[in-house]
């Protein structure tokens, strides 16, 4: 069974907590994190979601997603997620998520990393994901119209990408 702190809309935990599955009370929120893994070629890390999974089963994924627990913080959930997920140990002690989307429900940051990984060594959760492999942009774009991977907007799909190597939402233009 899963607990989840319960934060009010200031981002605040109220001191209160729900198990995963309850109905939310008006007012009340909770925390999700993702991580979006890119290597130095610029893919992006994806994850095939297992069959059994509730919600997107069989479907590709950005790299790692989940929500956070009683007495978790944002980077500690991030951390946990990925070394739930893909078996990979990250340090995001003192680390800003890149963006955070408030959605009806709650609050998603999201972290976007730079890390080449090989794919071979990471100890995928065999309950979540079935299998990972790196896409760029386009190849992500052309899963999506062919529905095997989540329909984000194609446009948060390019954010991500576009973010990447930046915090802000301004670009970083070149001198000369």
């Amino acid at each position: 069974m899963e607990y989840w702190d319960v934060y009010d809309v200031e981002r605040i935990k109220t001191g209160r907590t729900m198990t995963r599955g309850d109905a939310f009370q008006p007012g009340d929120f909770h925390l999700v994190v993702h991580v979006c893994l890119f290597n130095s070629e610029g893919k992006m890390l994806i994850q095939k979601r297992q069959s059994a999974k509730v919600g997107w089963p069989d479907m590709w994924d950005i790299s790692v997603g989940g929500s956070a627990l009683k007495g978790d913080d944002s980077q500690g959930a991030a951390s946990r997620e990925v070394q739930e997920e893909l078996g990979l140990t990250l340090d995001l002690n003192n680390v800003r998520p890149n963006l955070t989307i408030n959605f009806e429900n709650g609050f998603d940051d999201i972290y976007l990393l730079e890390k080449d990984v090989n794919l071979n060594q990471l100890k995928l959760c065999p309950v979540e994901v079935q299998d990972v492999d790196w896409a760029s942009r386009e190849e992500i774009l052309e899963m999506m119209k062919k529905r095997i991977f989540i329909p984000y907007f194609p446009s948060f799909i390019s954010l991500l990408f576009d973010m990447r190597q930046h915090m802000g939402a301004i670009r970083q233009l070149e001198k000369g």
